[in-house]
């Protein structure tokens, strides 16, 4: 090649360079361009877009206790157990202590913002600091123990920055996810991970939750209530971090399923729960053997009452639940845990076995008839009460204003047998106070598939709490 062809190569070459300088130069003189474009992945845009929707959450709640007035006075051990529950509630003790969690907005327009109830339980007072470090005052507008889920609300001038609603009904095994939340304190803390697995049923000191997802991103104190993201920054769960046993292993509340709890929560301040009206007892291996029953395992519907859904559905007394939905159930435990996870108006499917076949029935739940009420505290307390009168209270010498007195006590009951007599006045069961019998109802209902509770009874002047098993 001559030196005068590679001369006009080298000019064509420098032209070329020039044109592509001056074609792409208005996109390095952009203000936000640099080399660390190059780095900006999924994950970090995701980050990016929900931080000013995810809170830190701080409540001060105190911390109330039952004391012996006659502790230290050398009371045998013994004797200190046996009166824990019949002491005043004027000698109590009170000291302040902190929670610290994480928050999601869901709603920017009105302030809502979703986290667990277990980061907010008891709390007096509630503190919401965000990613800008504006602080707000909280209040709750509902909160649900079985779900672990609570919504509070912040007043601001402004709209607030919300997240997106995602699905948690098409999630993949191995997908990429992304948790935010204060561990620790430390705010604006991101951890990334795979979904593990899905639908898993979690145990902890109190009760079984179910259809966790599973993650390996780490989930720490703190971490609970906050949003896990997938890649496109859509939340589809809220991180829990009630499983203090774990090392490696997160879990989650999916989205779908925190939906309705959420819609219930923000209408009525509490979850409507299923009511489907059976009572079930636990299956002995003589009588599955007997029936014939798959694996041996189940629980036998023991009442089907009249007029309740699971009638209409055709549930039998004598059927075996094998089944509701995806979950087995092999204990009534079970059979109450998968309940919970349940609102009213959902369908349940559950498998039962009759007549040595498997069949399916759907069974359509409801709200709870309040006027049940009043018969479901006789079964499962042993009391009818009424309101408190002049005539009543001139009676029984009734001092106290509130609550309702007991008007009848069935015979060989938990309150029968410590003493507990008509006349006696209930005041508070678990933390709901007591005024009227429209209260006590309502209580009746909300408790209904507790395994205790714990009422305050009012006799003269003196008050005592009560541990009393349904």
């Amino acid at each position: 090649m001559c030196k005068h062809a590679i001369r006009i190569k080298i000019k064509i070459i420098t032209i070329l360079c020039a044109l592509l300088f001056l074609l792409f130069a208005p996109v390095f003189a952009q203000p936000g361009w640099s080399l660390k474009s190059e780095r900006e992945s999924p994950v970090v845009r995701a980050v990016r877009k929900v931080s000013p929707a995810v809170v830190n959450i701080s409540s001060s709640y105190a911390v109330r206790k039952r004391v012996n007035p006659f502790s230290g006075f050398g009371m045998d051990p013994f004797f200190e157990e046996f009166f824990k529950d019949f002491f005043d509630p004027r000698f109590e003790s009170r000291q302040e202590s902190a929670s610290l969690g994480s928050g999601v907005i869901i709603d920017g327009e009105r302030g809502l913002i979703l986290t667990n109830a277990h980061v907010i339980e008891k709390a007096s007072k509630i503190k919401i600091v965000l990613e800008d470090e504006r602080e707000f005052d909280a209040k709750i507008v509902g909160a649900d123990p079985d779900s672990d889920l609570a919504v509070l609300q912040i007043t601001s001038p402004n709209r607030l920055p919300a997240i997106a609603m995602g699905n948690s009904e098409d999630l993949m095994i191995g997908e990429t996810v992304i948790a935010i939340g204060n561990p620790f304190g430390f705010s604006h803390t991101v951890t990334t991970g795979v979904i593990s697995a899905i639908n898993r049923s979690v145990r902890s000191e109190e009760m079984v939750f179910h259809d966790f997802i599973q993650i390996d991103a780490s989930i720490n104190p703190g971490n609970s209530g906050g949003p896990l993201l997938n890649i496109n920054g859509d939340l589809i769960g809220i991180n829990t971090a009630i499983y203090a046993k774990a090392q490696g292993i997160g879990f989650a509340i999916p989205i779908n399923k925190a939906k309705k709890i959420i819609a219930d929560l923000i209408q009525f301040g509490e979850v409507i729960q299923a009511w489907i009206g059976i009572s079930v007892q636990k299956l002995d291996r003589k009588l599955a053997g007997y029936l014939n029953v798959p694996d041996k395992r189940g629980v036998v519907v023991k009442v089907v009452e009249p007029g309740s859904p699971a009638r209409k559905a055709g549930l039998q007394e004598g059927d075996i639940i094998l089944a509701i939905g995806t979950k087995k159930i092999t204990a009534p435990q079970d059979y109450w845990s998968v309940k919970k996870t349940y609102a009213a108006g959902d369908t349940l499917k559950a498998r039962i076995w009759r007549d040595n076949e498997v069949k399916t029935v759907s069974i359509k739940s409801r709200v709870f008839p309040i006027e049940q009420a009043e018969n479901l505290a006789f079964r499962t307390m042993g009391v009818r009460v009424d309101d408190i009168t002049p005539k009543n209270r001139n009676y029984y010498r009734i001092l106290s204003r509130e609550g309702v007195v007991i008007s009848e006590i069935a015979r060989g009951s938990h309150l029968d047998r410590i003493g507990a007599r008509p006349g006696d006045v209930i005041r508070q069961i678990d933390d709901i106070s007591i005024s009227s019998k429209e209260d006590f109802k309502k209580a009746i209902v909300k408790y209904r598939q507790k395994q205790s509770v714990v009422i305050l009874l009012q006799r003269g002047d003196q008050g005592y709490y009560i541990t009393l098993k349904l």
